[in-house]
C-alpha cells in the first residue's frame, strides 16, 4: 500500500481528544448520504411518473396517426395494407371518430366517439388500459349495437353494463323549422379504464360500421391507428410513412402528439435534478470543513512528512483520498437507502393521490440504472472538488511553519 493511502486512512479514524472532528467526519458522510438518497428518490418519481404517463397515453392513443388532409379515407383498406408490409409495423387499425352526445334517463354529456373493428379492440387498447367488454351486437329480435364508455363518463351518465343510451349527432334531418339531429339507442357492454380520468370521461368506443353509419360517411373512415413493436422507433417510421404515401396523407407520431407534456416532464426533472443536487453541494462543505479541521490539527505531521522527502503531491493526496473516501461511504449509503425507499414507494401505498387531479392515485417510481450512475458520478465530482482546497492548502505547508509551530 503507498503510504498516502496508509495514513489517510489513519486519519479517518482519529483518537479519542479528537473526537469532534471524528463527529464532523460522520456528519459529512450522513450529509452525502441524505443528499444522495433525497436526490435519487425524487429522480426515480420523475421517471417513473415519466414512464406511467407514456403508457397509459400509448394504452389509448396511437404510436402514429395517419390521416388524410381535408376529407375521410375512402381507400384506407389499401392504404392499411401497404403500411402492413413495412418493417417495426405491429397493426393497423382503421377508425372514424366524431363528437357526439350520449343521453340517459340520469342526464346528458357530450363526448367523442371512436368506430374501430370489433376484432382491432386488443391493438387499439393495450398497456394499463383495462376493457371489461367487446364490441358484439346483443342478442334480439333486432340487435342493439354495442358501446363502451369510459368510466369516468359511466359514472357521470349513472350508467353501468347492460344499460342503454341514446347517442346523438348534428348530422340528422332537415325540416322547414330547423334541423332534427339523428338519435341512435345502443348498449352498454362494458367500460374502458385508461387511468387518464380526462380521457375516461370525454371517449367511447363503437364499431367502425355503426360509426359509418352514423356519420353518413359510407365505406370511408377518418384514419389509421398504427401501432409498432418498438415505440421508440417511431420518428423513422413516421417519416417513412410520410415519404411513400405523400399528400395528401400525412402522419403524426405520439411524440409530436404529445410534445408539450413529455417536454414539460423532462424540464421538470432537470430542475429537480438541480434543486436537490444543492443537497450535495452542502455536503461538500462539510467534506472540505472537516478536511480543513484536519488539515489544521495535523500541522505538525505534514511538516514532519515534507521534512523526511514527502512531496507535495504526496501530501495532496493524503487529503484527497480521506475526502474520496467519505464520499464514497455517503454516496453507498445514499444509493442504498434511496433503493430501498423507492422499493417501498413502489410496492406499498403510503402516499394517496386524487385520479380527478392526476394521472395516478400513487407516486410512481422508477429506478433507471443511467439515473443511478448520473446521480453517483455527481455526487462523487463534488466531493472530489471539495477535498481541492484542503488538499491544495496541506501541500503548500512550510515545514519549518510547521515544526515551529
Amino acid at each position: 500500500m503507498r503510504f498516502e493511502f496508509f495514513i489517510g486512512r489513519r486519519y479517518l479514524r482519529t483518537r479519542t481528544r479528537q473526537a469532534f472532528i471524528s463527529l464532523v467526519n460522520a456528519l459529512s458522510v450522513a450529509a452525502v448520504a441524505l443528499g444522495v438518497m433525497t436526490l435519487m428518490v425524487v429522480i426515480a418519481v420523475m421517471t417513473g411518473t415519466e414512464y406511467d404517463i407514456t403508457q397509459r397515453i400509448l394504452g389509448v392513443q396511437p404510436h402514429i396517426l395517419l390521416l388524410r388532409h381535408g376529407s375521410p379515407m375512402t381507400d384506407y383498406r389499401s392504404e392499411a395494407q401497404r403500411i402492413r408490409s413495412m418493417d417495426g409495423i405491429a397493426s393497423v387499425t382503421p377508425f372514424a371518430y366524431s363528437q357526439i352526445m350520449l343521453r340517459t334517463a340520469k342526464g346528458i354529456s357530450g363526448a367523442m366517439i371512436k368506430g374501430i373493428p370489433p376484432e382491432s379492440l386488443g391493438d387499439v387498447m393495450t398497456g394499463p388500459t383495462r376493457v371489461t367488454a367487446a364490441l358484439s351486437p346483443q342478442g334480439g329480435p333486432v340487435p342493439i349495437p354495442a358501446i363502451i364508455p369510459g368510466k369516468a363518463l359511466a359514472e357521470e351518465l349513472g350508467i353501468k353494463t347492460g344499460d342503454t343510451v341514446d347517442l346523438i349527432t348534428a348530422g340528422g334531418v332537415a325540416s322547414l323549422v330547423s334541423h332534427v339531429p339523428s338519435m341512435r339507442r345502443f348498449q352498454v357492454t362494458g367500460v374502458f379504464d385508461s387511468g387518464f380520468h380526462d380521457y375516461d370521461k370525454a371517449f367511447a368506443y363503437i364499431t367502425l360500421q355503426d360509426a359509418q353509419s352514423i356519420l353518413k360517411i359510407g365505406d370511408s373512415a377518418t384514419g389509421l391507428d398504427i401501432r409498432l413493436r418498438d415505440i421508440f422507433n417511431s420518428g423513422p417510421i413516421t417519416e417513412a410513412i410520410n415519404t411513400q404515401l405523400a399528400f395528401p396523407y400525412w402522419a403524426r407520431d405520439w411524440r409530436r402528439s404529445n410534445h408539450n407534456l413529455f417536454a414539460s416532464l423532462k424540464l421538470q426533472k432537470a430542475v429537480m435534478f438541480i434543486i436537490f443536487s444543492l443537497i450535495v453541494l452542502v455536503a461538500g462543505f462539510c467534506i472540505a470543513s472537516a478536511l480543513i479541521m484536519t488539515v489544521t490539527e495535523k500541522t505538525r505531521d505534514i511538516a514532519i512528512l515534507k521534512a523526511m522527502g514527502a512531496t507535495r503531491r504526496s501530501i495532496g493526496l493524503i487529503f484527497v483520498f480521506k475526502g474520496l473516501v467519505i464520499g464514497l461511504i455517503g454516496i453507498a449509503i445514499g444509493l442504498s437507502s434511496g433503493t430501498i425507499i423507492c422499493t417501498l414507494l413502489r410496492h406499498y401505498r403510503f402516499i394517496e393521490l386524487p385520479e380527478d387531479i392526476y394521472y395516478f392515485s400513487t407516486l410512481p417510481v422508477r429506478i433507471e440504472p443511467m439515473d443511478v450512475t448520473v446521480i453517483g458520478v455527481s455526487a462523487l465530482a463534488v466531493c472530489l472538488a471539495a477535498t481541492l482546497y484542503p488538499a491544495l492548502r496541506a501541500s503548500r505547508l512550510n515545514p519549518v511553519d510547521g515544526i515551529r509551530q
